[in-house]
């Protein structure tokens, strides 16, 4: 269950981890398509053939980030992302809309890792951060 979907033609970032100009912290990789999904009006965003990066630090500003050290605030995002970790309303499983406080049932968690094994999921694209979200449930 490590790699719950397929990112082949993702455009994946050229460096596996960078770090955010902002707070200084090393994030990892996020495809643009994943970027583009998620990007309010991303007709307007200018993307150039660099690695780009999802920082998911709630006292940060910034969602994601170039190799240029260009940068995407949350507030340039179509979705809220809230990346507080106590905040049980906010998503973590954005295929199919489960909040932290969800993920609590067994039979929300159940659902979910059967989507995963079944490929129903679309992590690569719904997720901000481009990954599987299951690590995320207790």
């Amino acid at each position: 269950m490590t790699s719950c979907c397929s990112t082949s033609n993702n455009s994946p970032a050229k460096t596996k981890r960078y770090t955010c100009p902002i707070n200084g912290q090393l994030y990892n990789g996020v495809s643009t398509t994943t970027m583009l999904h998620h990007i309010n009006q991303p007709w307007e965003w200018q993307h150039k053939d660099q690695g780009y990066y999802f920082c998911d630090d709630s006292d940060c500003d910034v969602v994601y980030f170039g190799e240029d050290d260009s940068i995407i605030l949350k507030s340039s995002l179509r979705l809220e992302v809230s990346l507080e970790k106590n905040n049980n309303t906010a998503l973590i499983c954005f295929c199919f809309g489960v909040s932290k406080e969800a993920s609590q049932f067994k039979k929300v968690k159940d659902f979910v890792i059967k989507c995963t094994k079944e490929k129903t999921c679309a992590c690569s694209i719904r997720n901000p951060s481009g990954r599987c979200c299951l690590k995320d449930f207790n």
